[in-house]
């Protein structure tokens, strides 16, 4: 084995595992930072860099630098988180991107990991997830397996997430990714497996270090055990991480009414929410029964 297939092995083995561990974790940031390392140019760990980068500016909502920086004729690998770049920006504009995804679709000839991660992204956000799950049929990678993992949980077929938990496990026992699928899993399962997943998610916070995505794992644990002040505590160490991190937001309001915070504080976080994510399903929901309420309260008055 030469010298250079060796550096390329131990890059891999190091720096970009890392640039992708704490993409998985939420360590954003540090994936950002991490990335734009000058790399040994090594065959196609450059690219798999700037992948990981790219998708951390845009769960840091950086959607402009994504569009900026993503041109025509960059790899093929890159060009599909433009198009979610787009749609996360502009909501307004989805129709026409969701035809474009399908086009896209059904011109990918040869198995593009990338556009299989938009494409269950974007089918996911429209709760499309018959379509999601055809797209990663064929993906038996850890992150496609997790993904179909993820779908049939919000679809409650913990059955079927099982089934794909066991495909992590034979792949990957000990990766990150199945760790973190395990505690998904066991959230869902409830009762005695809270505390199973409390404890894997507190194993990865000591392994990697603490981020608002492990710590509002790790609330919802409490929540699921009625352990509401614990959750709160927990909730407020997320937002110190990440303030405009939407599941801590969300769960934060929640708690609210079992830790009796007052109406102001409440009304507060609402605010909060809509300020940061207007167009947020459950911001949208919450607005039309708002309207709806103040109607009915209108018709009873008259």
């Amino acid at each position: 084995m030469t010298d250079i297939v060796k550096q390329a092995e131990s890059y891999e083995a190091n720096e970009l595992f890392d640039i992708k561990n704490s993409y998985y974790i939420g360590n954003y940031q540090q994936c950002i930072n991490d990335a734009q390392k000058e790399p040994p140019n090594y065959g196609n760990l450059r690219l798999q860099r700037d992948i990981f980068m790219y998708r951390a500016y845009l769960a840091q909502k950086k959607y402009g630098i994504v569009l900026a920086e993503i041109k025509p004729n960059s790899s093929p690998e890159l060009k599909p988180f433009k198009l979610l770049a787009e749609y996360l920006q502009t909501p307004s504009n989805r129709n026409s991107i969701l035809k474009t995804l399908e086009e896209e679709l059904e011109n990918m000839y040869e198995i593009n990991h990338s556009l299989v991660i938009v494409a269950t992204t974007i089918y996911n956000h429209e709760h499309n997830y018959e379509s999601a799950l055809r797209i990663l049929k064929n993906d038996d990678t850890l992150e496609g397996l997790t993904l179909s993992l993820i779908i049939y949980l919000r679809m409650n077929r913990v059955d079927l997430a099982s089934k794909e938990l066991k495909k992590l496990k034979e792949k990957d026992e000990d990766a990150t990714l199945t760790q973190m699928a395990q505690a998904w899993l066991n959230l869902a399962l409830g009762g005695d497996k809270l505390q199973e997943a409390y404890y894997i998610f507190q194993e990865l916070t000591d392994k990697y270090g603490v981020t608002a995505l492990l710590l509002n794992c790790q609330s919802v644990c409490y929540i699921g055990q009625c352990e509401y002040k614990k959750a709160e505590i927990t909730l407020q160490d997320a937002l110190e991480k990440d303030i405009n991190d939407i599941d801590s937001l969300v769960n934060s309001l929640f708690i609210s009414v079992h830790t009796k915070v007052s109406a102001d504080v409440a009304r507060r976080q609402l605010n909060m929410l809509r300020d940061a994510y207007p167009n947020a399903e459950i911001v949208v929901r919450y607005n039309n029964k708002e309207i709806e309420f103040d109607s009915l309260c209108l018709a009873f008055q008259q």
